[in-house]
């Protein structure tokens, strides 16, 4: 048990851990937390509740369950320290920052092009291209290129994106209303997060056979 934990304390420095941990743990005083402090009291053989204490103690009673006290919080007054075991802290910490990273991931955006005579073939087409994107989360960038002098069919263009973000409200709406940026009209369509657990629906549905 002693040997175990004096190889905890005498860390080597060039191992650069994220957290200080043990004795690099130098502040007089620490405010205690966790979610085991029953189990840290039985081994203080006292209550300990989430409060400040004496630094040397909690290293004792770090040492007594065979865990480190792991600095979480450095700039507090007094820092935050928890009573942990440390390859499982950093384990955990890595797996709820690959989630997070995860659920962050940039979205993908298509982008659809227009012009302001666009006949309706065409616009029936780029819809259902318009509605897979969707689909499959992505978002997507629908504007009309003006040409010339066709900038003078500002309101034709206006009035084809905004039958586009008709056909297409259960799928998704936009982040704002047809705006001009240049010789083009844009709006982005942005998915909607029940988009696609919807079309699976349905397809379900569709694919039931008759009774």
């Amino acid at each position: 048990m002693a040997k175990r934990s004096n190889h905890r304390r005498n860390q080597r420095h060039d191992d650069k851990p994220k957290y200080r941990i043990n004795f690099l743990i130098r502040v007089p005083e620490i405010r205690l937390v966790g979610d085991n402090l029953e189990e840290v009291s039985k081994a203080a053989g006292r209550e300990v509740t989430s409060d400040i204490y004496s630094t040397k103690m909690v290293l004792d009673w770090a040492d007594k369950m065979n865990l480190d006290l792991v600095e979480i919080s450095p700039k507090a007054a007094p820092p935050v320290c928890r009573i942990i075991d440390y390859k499982k802290f950093l384990y955990q910490k890595k797996k709820k920052d690959k989630e997070l990273r995860a659920k962050a991931v940039k979205t993908v955006v298509k982008e659809i092009r227009f012009g302001p005579n666009m006949g309706e073939h065409d616009f029936e087409f780029k819809l259902r291209h318009a509605r897979g994107f969707l689909e499959e989360g992505a978002k997507v960038k629908c504007y009309v290129h003006f040409r010339g002098r066709t900038i003078v069919f500002k309101d034709r263009g206006e009035l084809l994106l905004l039958r586009f973000i008709k056909e297409l409200e259960e799928l998704g709406a936009p982040e704002a209303m047809p705006k001009m940026e240049g010789r083009r009209m844009i709006v982005i369509i942005s998915p909607k997060k029940v988009a696609k657990t919807k079309s699976k629906s349905k397809s379900k549905k569709e694919a039931k056979p008759e009774e």
